[in-house]
Order: structure tokens, then C-alpha cells, then sequence
């Protein structure tokens, strides 16, 4: 091992056993990383060419102010947006603040009262419990009479295709299907699993909108699931699209009609996309995702050493070291409260942005539990950005996701796993086994 990387990881806090570690690990892990760089290289050629057809130029990059009349950067970047996700039409605005903001636009542009929402993956990430108004809340979709409806998941983790078929019915009017775990230990799903999944659900009823929240999952595969029959696909800038360098923003990429609702939702009836200004944002907007192929490649192959370290430490990981990845989030069950908080604080000091705070749990809005988050980040809350974050509830899995570069994210790990060494959550004699 480079006797320069030990003294730095020395410097830095992580000692030679735990750097001896990481080396062994990613020595086996060098086939899995050459065929995540070559599905990035074909994800790069397909934003530059989604560029070049729209004719980007410097002039997409000068901001707008006020209404946003003419904004051509603006109206440029969502005709890219479009281009990459194969779809009619995209609405990709700084004003949409965050992943939530962005689904919640989306359900509430394309649901009418006495509609039905039907999600046939189980219950939604966390902060959409309050949106549909399974936790009631203000402004909810119950509250505007939109009713729900969800199918679990087999055991195994598959669709229950009979399940959802009784669920479907005549109000059923949208179907949302979340493409990352969330704070779950199923499978992510493959744009290719979703592909099958619609394609049942409109063998059932062919005029139902089939959404999928493609939050972390963007350019880790060759396609997305709007080339497999999704209506509509919602994101957030400040995770994969946004390349690291987004400050804020959301998008929504689908049909026609779809983005039309959510542009009048999102802005006022008879405004839609004609108005929002970019406020300067568009140039880290385009170079962002002009990044972005490369940025999910890093961040996928952190996931990846996280799963081999702590599956070969006898943690269980979601998804394994061995299976296909479908998107940038790794999980791990830690067990315990302590173990939990450990990561988190191993994942905070190897922040280049406030290395030096202890993440704590709290009451963070839109959870039901309390969840502690380690970020130090450029851009706040930014989850392509090395972070790590988990509901302080048993079996005390940790969400870890993100890495601008590969060498910030396998620090990250080693950090992590020197913070659970010296709580006592891991013994120095099952990591030198495994040396």
C-alpha cells in the first residue's frame, strides 16, 4: 500500500489496519468499476448529443429576472432534459426546492377530486406520507378528495401482480412507483422491471398515469423508465441530474399533457412555462448535467465499496456487493442506535464542508422519526454530494449515497468504519480477519 496514502489517512484519522482494509476490497472490485464507466460513456454522449441538437450556446447561460419572459436558456435546457429522457416535454426550474416539492407537484397537477392514487411498490418514501395524507397534513391530497390506495411487495421483494390487480379500479387515475428503496430494504427497481410493471398496469387500464420518482436512479443504466412506457419521470437537481454543481431545482420529463398540468400548477392557469425566471442558475444547470454521467459513476462506485466492506464485516447490505445496481444508494443494517450514529458521524468527518460538526438525530420535517443526516456539503442537503443519513428506528439501517469522486467517497467509507472501531460496534479481531 502507498506509504503516502497511509500517512494521509493517518493525518486524517483512519489507521493503517482500516486503510489495509479498503485496499483489499477494492482490489476485487476493478471489473464492476470498468462496466460502470462504460455505461457513463454512453450517458455522456447522450447528454452531449441532447446538447448539440438544441444548439446550446452562451447565450442560454446569461440569466433572466422578474416574469422570465424569453428566457432562451431556460426553454433550451428543458428541450435537453427532454431529449435525454426521451419524452415530449420536461419542466426542469430552479423553483421547484426540492426531490418532495417536485412529486408533490406532480401528483397534485395530474389528480382531480375523486381520483384514486394507486402505488403498487408499498408505502412511498417517508415525506410523501404527508403529501397523500397518510399522516394528515395541511394541503394534503386527501384533503382535496383524492383517496389511496398501495400494493405491498411479495417477501422476495417482486411485484404482486394479483394484489394489484384488485387494487386497480375506476377512480384509479395515477399509479406512482418509486424507483429507489427509500428508507426500505427492498430492491430498486430496473428500468426494465418498470417497464414491466406499466405495461401490466395499462394492460389493466390503459388511460391511467404511470409516474415514477426516478430520484437516484437517473444514468446508472443505459435507459430510463420513460423509454419503457412511464408518462412522467420526477427528480431532483441537488442528487444525480445536477451533477454536484445545482444549488436548487427539480424536474419533471413525461408527456405533454402531464408537464402542461404540473408548468400551470407549479406557476398559475393561463402562465404555465411562459414565466419562472432562471435567476442566473442556468449555466451550473447545464454544466451540471453535462456532468452528471460522470459524477453518478463515482457516486455508484462508492455504493459499491460500502456494500463489499460491510457485507465482508457480516453487516447485511441492501442491495448486496454481488447484485446489479439501479441506483446510487447503499443501506446497511447496523442494528443498532449507536452503530447508526457512529456511521454517520465517520461520514461527517470526512466532510470537506463542516468536518468538524457531530451530526445529532432531530425532528427533521416531513418524518415520522426522528433521522440524523450527516452532509457536509457545498450545496445543502445535496445527497449526490457524500452523505449518509437513516430513521432512528429498528433494524437501524443507515442510507448512504453520493461522492463527487470515488477517492472522497472510499475515505468517506474508511471513515466510517474507523468511527464504528473505536465505538466498540465492530472488534479490531473481525476486521484484521479479514485483512
Amino acid at each position: 500500500m502507498d506509504q503516502d496514502l497511509i500517512r494521509i489517512y493517518k493525518e486524517i484519522g483512519i489507521s493503517e489496519n482500516v486503510a489495509a482494509y479498503g485496499e483489499r476490497v477494492l482490489a476485487g472490485l476493478r471489473e464492476r468499476f470498468a462496466q460502470m464507466d462504460a455505461i457513463a460513456e454512453v450517458n455522456q454522449a447522450k447528454v452531449l448529443l441532447a446538447m448539440q441538437k438544441n444548439r446550446v450556446s452562451s447565450e442560454c447561460f446569461a440569466g433572466s429576472s422578474g416574469y422570465g419572459y424569453g428566457d432562451v436558456g431556460r426553454d433550451t435546457l428543458e428541450r435537453v432534459y427532454a431529449d435525454v429522457f426521451h419524452t415530449e416535454e420536461a419542466l426542469v426550474r430552479p423553483q421547484i426546492t426540492c426531490g418532495t416539492h417536485a412529486l408533490a407537484l406532480a401528483l397534485s397537477a395530474n389528480l382531480r377530486p375523486g381520483d384514486e392514487l394507486l402505488s403498487p411498490v408499498g408505502r412511498p418514501y417517508d415525506t410523501l406520507e404527508e403529501v397523500i395524507g397518510i399522516r394528515p397534513s395541511r394541503g394534503s391530497l386527501a384533503e382535496y378528495g383524492v383517496t389511496y390506495r398501495e400494493a405491498e411487495l411479495l417477501p422476495d421483494g417482486r411485484f404482486d401482480y394479483e394484489k394489484i390487480q384488485s387494487s386497480i379500479n375506476g377512480k384509479t387515475r395515477l399509479v406512482t412507483i418509486q424507483r429507489s428503496k427509500g428508507y426500505a430494504s427492498r430492491p430498486s427497481f430496473s428500468p426494465e422491471e418498470i417497464g414491466e410493471l406499466i405495461a401490466f398496469i395499462k394492460g389493466i387500464k390503459p388511460d391511467v398515469i404511470c409516474m415514477v420518482d426516478n430520484c437516484y436512479g437517473e444514468f446508472v443504466r443505459l435507459s430510463e423508465p420513460s423509454d419503457f412506457g412511464a408518462d412522467l419521470l420526477v427528480g431532483s437537481l441537488i442528487k444525480n441530474p445536477g451533477g454536484g454543481l445545482s444549488r436548487c431545482g427539480g424536474y419533471l420529463a413525461g408527456t405533454r399533457e402531464c408537464i402542461e398540468n404540473a408548468a400551470v400548477r407549479l406557476t398559475s392557469p393561463g402562465l404555465g412555462k411562459e414565466v419562472g425566471a432562471s435567476l442566473g442558475m442556468s449555466r451550473e444547470m447545464y454544466q451540471g448535467l453535462f456532468l452528471a454521467p460522470t459524477v453518478v459513476a463515482s457516486a455508484e462506485k462508492t455504493a459499491l465499496f460500502a456494500a463489499a466492506v460491510y457485507e465482508d464485516l457480516g453487516f447485511p447490505v441492501y442491495p448486496s456487493g454481488k447484485a446489479q445496481r439501479n441506483d446510487i444508494i447503499q443501506a446497511v443494517e447496523l442494528g443498532s442506535r449507536e452503530a447508526l450514529c457512529a456511521f454517520c458521524e465517520g461520514i461527517q468527518a470526512a466532510s470537506p464542508v463542516e468536518g468538524f460538526v457531530k451530526p445529532e438525530p432531530w425532528d427533521m420535517p416531513g418524518y415520522g422519526d426522528q433521522v440524523i443526516m450527516a452532509a457536509g456539503a457545498f450545496v445543502s442537503g445535496s445527497s449526490i454530494e457524500l452523505s449518509a443519513d437513516g430513521p432512528l428506528r429498528p433494524p437501524y439501517n443507515v442510507y448512504f449515497q453520493g461522492g463527487l469522486t470515488f477517492y472522497h467517497g472510499k475515505l468517506g467509507i474508511l471513515s466510517s468504519l474507523q468511527k464504528l472501531l473505536d465505538a466498540g460496534c465492530v472488534s479490531p479481531e473481525a476486521l484484521a480477519q479479514q485483512i
